[in-house]
């Protein structure tokens, strides 16, 4: 069983900046494949961006490329996703994901949540306009 454990939401004004952590339990974070997702009331929970075991790899939607950045530390176990110019559109509940069995095929992170095989409690992201 793996642990997530998100941190660093809040509270942010539009145009504002967030990085948000996420600390796994086990000693085979390394072999993960990790996600951020987020889903805010009333909408589906939608990939945000997926990062590679080494993080040579990224992934992003479309509606956040080019402001957030997602990274990981293995060596700490952590991942994180920086969020710059955040929008209000942004506001939801972001989760992060451990895909235990990645597809080791060049160029592919995984988006989709059925991918993923752990998931953190949330921690909540609210951006005021």
């Amino acid at each position: 069983q793996v642990q997530l454990v998100e941190s660093g939401g809040g509270l942010v004004q539009a145009g504002g900046s967030l990085r948000l952590s996420c600390a796994a339990s086990g000693r085979t974070f390394t072999s993960y494949g990790m996600g951020w997702f987020r889903q805010a009331p009333g909408k589906e929970r939608e990939f945000v961006a997926g990062i590679t075991r080494n993080g040579g790899r990224t992934r992003y939607a479309d509606s956040v490329k080019g402001r957030f950045t997602i990274s990981r530390d293995n060596a700490r176990n952590t991942v994180y996703l920086q969020m710059n110019s955040l929008k209000p559109e942004d506001t939801a509940v972001y989760y992060c994901a451990a895909d235990q069995d990645p597809i080791l095929k060049l160029g592919y992170v995984a988006r989709r949540d059925y991918e993923y095989d752990y998931w953190g409690q949330g921690t909540q992201v609210t951006v005021s306009s």
